[in-house]
């Protein structure tokens, strides 16, 4: 029987993942169909009984946006909300704003894959040239994270993504889970991809291979020395979770009218 249960998700559909635009850390809100999926993720957590103790979301507002919306539809509004940088979205460097599947015709699906989904490739840095340099980089949100703004990266590998989201995991979240508290945490692509990589030990290779959809809840359970007891389970639809999947995985794909 599991010692502790934790809730990962990635946030609902936000407006630039419909446009198959890297989104990385501009500020977007959901979309109205991300706007349903978080909503059906919360109908079904309630079904399933899932009562939260507490929340952990990114500085995002599709993060936050998520969580705010699962637990209205959960009836925990009052559960308390803890927000931090270190589980943002990878930053993509220059890469943000670009449309996946334009860069795949311009560069090959394989490199479009190995930017998105390796674990120690790193894209070309954010310039200060670059047009969302100072959206991101004024932002107020930044001004009140626990690193000075000029530490604050400028593009993140997956790896590097693991090292600034761990310290965050290690004393503010494995402490609260150990504590005997359910835990939602309601973050990003990667974001959530580097912590199941940690959490299961998946190794640098087929990380690569692990893709998320938006909006579907992932139930980890762990031992006491927070080992997981299996594979992590993907709650819902399996038919409909395995297509959002692949609708992920074919962001980054050259649209068959352009082949």
């Amino acid at each position: 029987m599991a010692k502790y249960r934790l809730v990962l998700l990635r946030h609902g559909e936000g407006a630039w993942t419909k446009e198959n635009r890297f989104c990385s850390w501009v500020d977007q809100k959901l979309s109205s169909d991300g706007m349903k999926e978080a909503q059906n993720c919360g109908k079904h957590l309630k079904a399933l009984g899932f009562e939260f103790d507490l929340v952990f979301t990114s500085v995002l507002s599709r993060s936050i946006q998520t969580a705010w919306l699962i637990l209205e539809e959960m009836g925990q509004e009052w559960v308390p909300i803890q927000s931090s940088w270190r589980l943002n979205e990878r930053h993509y460097g220059a890469l943000i704003g670009l449309n996946r599947a334009e860069m795949a015709l311009n560069h090959g699906e394989e490199q479009v894959k190995i930017w998105r989904r390796s674990y120690d490739v790193t894209p070309p840095p954010i310039s200060e040239s670059h047009p969302y340099y100072e959206e991101i980089y004024n932002d107020r949100r930044y001004k009140c994270s626990d690193v000075p703004q000029e530490n604050l990266p400028k593009a993140e590998s997956l790896k590097d993504v693991l090292d600034r989201l761990l310290p965050y995991w290690n004393e503010k979240i494995v402490p609260e889970l150990k504590s005997g508290k359910m835990i939602l945490i309601s973050a990003h692509g990667n974001s959530s991809r580097a912590l199941l990589k940690h959490v299961e030990g998946i190794s640098d290779e087929d990380i690569i291979n692990v893709t998320l959809p938006t909006g579907v809840p992932i139930l980890l359970e762990l031992d006491e020395n927070l080992h997981p007891l299996g594979p992590h389970q993907f709650l819902g639809d399996q038919e409909a979770i395995q297509a959002a999947i692949k609708k992920v995985e074919d962001q980054g794909k050259v649209k068959s009218a352009e082949k």
